[in-house]
């Protein structure tokens, strides 16, 4: 299974959909509150290229976007082939 980091806001339901669709597929994942943790919100905005909505969504490293990409990923049928890297 892969290294999953999403970062996220405790009241943001784009977030609360990413996460609901990484525990359907069995997912194990490391959720980064930038509001709890405000240190990481630099972090993720670097690591995302400059997008600083929430969700933002890595995949062993690979940045793969917010809670729309993840799902048009599944849609595509990606998101299984990456969840089984």
């Amino acid at each position: 299974m892969p290294s999953i980091t999403i970062y996220t806001k405790g009241w943001c339901p784009y977030c609360s959909a990413a996460k609901e669709l990484l525990n359907k597929k069995g997912a194990a994942f490391t959720e980064i509150d930038i509001e709890k943790k405000p240190e990481a919100r630099a972090e993720m905005i670097q690591k995302a290229n400059g997008r600083t909505s929430v969700p933002q969504i890595f995949i062993d490293g690979k940045h793969v976007g917010g809670c729309d990409d993840l799902y048009a990923l599944d849609d595509r049928g990606e998101l299984e082939r990456l969840l089984a890297a």
